[in-house]
């Protein structure tokens, strides 16, 4: 163990040089080396070996180049782990073992490798069922590791089933796969599952840091984060681009040097080109553009900075502290908090989306420049667009005769003037039929076409129409929505209007869950219990409409409202029952009768007691039935 925290391997002889890549030389040979990014997986082995609690089979999953198969070696050197003081398994391997050199390199009788991509089927499976019986030649443990275990076949894996739920106690498996949703449940659930993390790209560059300081290596810095990020979070990927640099810079890893290797553009250039697309300068866009594609900077590849780009500054926006990444250049640092303190989230969601979609473009394109230039070209001219909320408030006030009383000022005598995103856009209006006609802006001092959309206010003007003199006269306030034909004034009027118009399943539904929290003419506000269909809202606005022939709005309300009919009526029950159980005639005869209860009240009102208050009639049940004629009692 090196004082880096690296692990360099026996250097082995490999054709005539005896060189090893990187990759090889320095990949990982006990837990110390994999707790770079895979931290939480360690503390966990930690644990487990430590009080004795070690699974029968382990699943390890994660992309390409995280450490997959390492692991698992790893594991396996663990579990038959044995010195002359220590014979247990053990997760600290510091001193190598008797085991740990021949499972290290693949060769150990008792650790059994499969790549399950060219063992497939069930007869490979058998073959290992027949043998987990006989217990290992010289180790602790027999270790079957798995390799891309979700390439077996369904026969494949029913076959493994019930050797891996029940396997002997010498037995012990290790799978490793790229593609954890092509694996049954049924063999998930029998395994101890451990994703292992993208290796992060500051925890990368620590890493080549420290190996090129080992092998005696100069670097710069910069050129070190643009290769961690390319390794898109693999360490293997990343070291053998590592290999790739040193020998394409002659011994040394340099900016320019890895900038030619992966087609790279300048990271500074790149927010240039961020900063002509936010601005909608179409002409400065494409000149960048060009500029880079013609210094060797594939035109996929600048989309794609172009869009990491775009999502670290949202990020940034959101959280400042991803500003400081070390695998970031100072440029993007710097200029990144800019653009998130200044440019909307709608504009950066936006280009996010476009260079979504654009980017695939580009790559199945036969001329990929010219489709990374139209790319940029929408991204510019949807710059000044207005956002999605303001365009369909901009809608909505135009088909209702609103809008904004700048918007039909008269075109000034160049034929029109330049929109931007504080000033609202010049419209004329046709002589026939009345609607709004755009006129065509001039160009910009850049000779490229600028966007003709301008900002709409949060709160729209009305807008004024006729001759010049009649627009400055005031306009009349709105009117209040017409009051509908048939009044509704209540929950109780539009059951009424159910049980009139024969509509008995929105009666019910009405009175059982429906809270009423306002209701104004053509407009209702209601509340729902969660277990309330959710098809009441809309069909109560249907039926109202039909029904009174006026146009109404139905808003669901998260305020609480007024109890339901049902809970009224409730309670309005239980009012009567107590009243009634309080009548001394109704506790005499309750007292009379044991067992007898009241099951309802009614109150009958007559001619001559309409005036009157009147007492409530009480039906009393007893045990052996009705005691007295009829079904209730009158008093």
């Amino acid at each position: 163990m090196s004082d880096t925290g690296l692990t360099v391997s026996d250097t082995t002889s490999t054709g005539g040089t005896g060189y090893r890549v990187l990759a090889r030389k320095y990949r990982p040979k006990d837990f110390s080396d994999l707790m770079v990014g895979q931290e939480p997986m360690v503390r966990t082995l930690t644990n487990a070996f430590e009080t004795g609690r070690i699974a029968q089979a382990y699943m390890l999953t994660g992309v390409r180049g995280v450490g997959k198969t390492t692991t698992a070696r790893i594991l396996a050197r663990a579990l038959n782990y044995k010195t002359p003081e220590i014979d247990r398994p053990t997760i600290d391997l510091r001193i190598p073992g008797e085991h740990c050199q021949a499972i290290m390199e693949g060769r150990h009788v008792d650790v059994i490798e499969m790549d399950a991509a060219s063992h497939t089927g069930i007869d490979d499976i058998r073959e290992i069922i027949e043998q987990v019986r006989y217990r290992p030649v010289s180790a602790r443990y027999k270790v079957y590791i798995i390799d891309e275990v979700h390439m077996l076949s369904t026969q494949a894996f029913n076959g493994l089933l019930k050797t891996l739920e029940e396997p002997p106690e010498h037995v012990k498996f290790i799978f490793a796969t790229t593609e954890i949703r092509k694996v049954p449940i049924t063999v998930l659930s029998r395994c101890q599952r451990f994703d292992l993390r993208r290796i992060s790209a500051a925890d990368l560059v620590g890493l080549f840091s420290a190996i090129l300081g080992k092998e005696g290596i100069g670097f710069e810095a910069e050129a070190l984060a643009m290769v961690a990020r390319a390794a898109e979070g693999s360490a293997r990927d990343g070291l053998s681009l590592l290999d790739q640099a040193i020998a394409h810079g002659g011994g040394a890893v340099q900016v320019e040097t890895v900038r030619g290797m992966l087609g790279l553009a300048d990271r500074a250039r790149i927010v240039d080109l961020f900063e002509h697309v936010v601005r909608g300068d179409v002409t400065a866009a494409l000149q960048e553009f060009a500029a880079q594609y013609e210094a060797g900077a594939n035109p996929v590849v600048v989309l794609t900075d172009l869009a990491d780009f775009t999502h670290l500054v949202t990020r940034i926006k959101y959280i400042p502290e991803a500003g400081d990444d070390p695998s970031l250049s100072e440029v993007e640092r710097v200029r990144g908090a800019e653009f998130a303190a200044t440019v909307a989230v709608t504009t950066l969601s936006r280009m996010w989306q476009m260079l979504l979609k654009g980017i695939p473009e580009a790559e199945n394109a036969a001329r990929a420049a010219g489709a990374a230039e139209m790319v940029l070209i929408r991204l510019t001219h949807a710059a000044h667009l207005p956002s999605p909320e303001d365009a369909a408030r901009r809608v909505a006030d135009l088909l209702n005769g609103g809008g904004e009383a700048g918007a039909l000022a008269p075109a000034s005598g160049n034929g029109g003037a330049r929109a931007s995103l504080g000033a609202p856009p010049v419209t004329a209006r046709g002589p026939e039929s009345g609607a709004p006609a755009p006129r065509m802006a001039a160009n910009g001092a850049s000779g490229g076409p600028t966007a003709m959309l301008a900002a709409v206010p949060s709160t729209p003007q009305p807008m004024t129409l006729g001759r010049t003199e009649e627009r400055a006269a005031p306009q009349a306030a709105p009117t209040a929505a017409p009051a509908p034909k048939v009044p509704v004034t209540s929950l109780a009027d539009i059951a009424d209007l159910c049980a009139k118009n024969r509509d008995p399943k929105l009666k019910a539904l009405l009175r059982s869950f429906v809270r009423l929290v306002r209701i104004d003419p053509g407009r209702l506000e209601i509340n729902l219990p969660p277990d309330a269909p959710k098809s009441i809202v809309g069909d109560l606005q249907r039926r109202l409409e039909e029904w009174t022939e006026t146009r109404w709005m139905v808003i669901l309300s998260r305020e609480k409202g007024s109890p339901t009919l049902a809970e009224v009526e409730s309670e309005a029950r239980e009012a009567r029952l107590t009243d009634a159980r309080a009548d001394p005639d109704v506790a005499a005869i309750l007292a009379q009768f044991p067992g007898a209860r009241i099951t309802d009240v009614r109150i009958r009102v007559t001619e001559e007691d309409e005036a009157e208050e009147i007492k409530p009639p009480a039906t009393i049940e007893t045990d052996e039935g009705d005691i007295l004629p009829g079904d209730d009692i009158e008093f």
